[in-house]
């Protein structure tokens, strides 16, 4: 099975592939879905570029459609939908202003600190954002972001150099999340019993790392105290 570099690499080679003629939907991409070549209004192909790029690396998703909607409900009955701390590789499900609930979709590459960068089907760099006839890479707002369906990837080696900040910090708190439900062992519960009693931390999330500014907060907490 592929990785979420895989995708990322098969749908960037797509970049810049049109419809033709002009709004027709005609394209390779339904060719490809309905086994024949079609067009109208009838055939938006966002969500099936989306499965042709799965299709093409081998990777599965909840449910072959060409419903951005379809998906979503597919996803999160599967146990694949996430609604917040994306990945590259993450099918992203819009919703834009005056459409429906589920507009367009696209493949995230990147996470930024206000929204995403995806590749999407049948969008447009300045025309109709969910039937714009094009292959373009366009950044996005967190607001217009309903979820993302979250493929089960092969396990990739993650190069950290390459994350973004924003990227790094979902990792961070990921792993504080994670590390925060460990539990206290014996030797240390009594102890920390007593400095939540004193005041010195209230105890909540025992075995998350502490940062300089917690630790220079509860070693000044416990001068006062002494």
């Amino acid at each position: 099975m592929a990785t979420a570099k895989d995708i990322l690499e098969a749908a960037r080679r797509e970049l810049g592939t049109r419809e033709e003629p002009a709004n027709s939907n005609r394209v390779k991409y339904n060719t490809w879905y309905y086994g024949r070549e079609v067009s109208g209004p009838a055939y938006p192909w966002c969500m099936v570029f989306v499965q042709w790029v799965f299709a093409q690396t081998g990777v599965p998703l909840p449910l072959k459609t060409s419903s951005c909607g379809a998906l979503m409900n597919a996803a999160k009955k599967a146990g694949q939908w996430v609604p917040r701390d994306f990945r590259p590789g993450d099918v992203v499900i819009y919703d834009f202003p005056g459409g429906g609930a589920t507009d367009h979709t696209g493949i995230i590459e990147r996470v930024t600190p206000t929204g995403v960068v995806a590749i999407e089907g049948n969008t447009s760099q300045t025309g109709s954002q969910s039937n714009g006839g094009m292959v373009c890479r366009k950044t996005r707002p967190a607001r217009q972001i309903v979820g993302a369906a979250r493929p089960k990837f092969e396990e990739d080696d993650m190069d950290i150099s390459k994350l973004t900040d924003a990227e790094i910090l979902q990792l961070g708190k990921r792993l504080q999340a994670v590390m925060g439900k460990q539990p206290v062992g014996a030797k240390l519960a009594a102890e920390l019993a007593e400095a939540k009693e004193r005041g010195l931390t209230d105890g909540s999330n025992p075995g998350a790392f502490c940062t300089r500014a917690q630790a220079a907060v509860m070693t000044l907490r416990a001068a006062k105290n002494t």
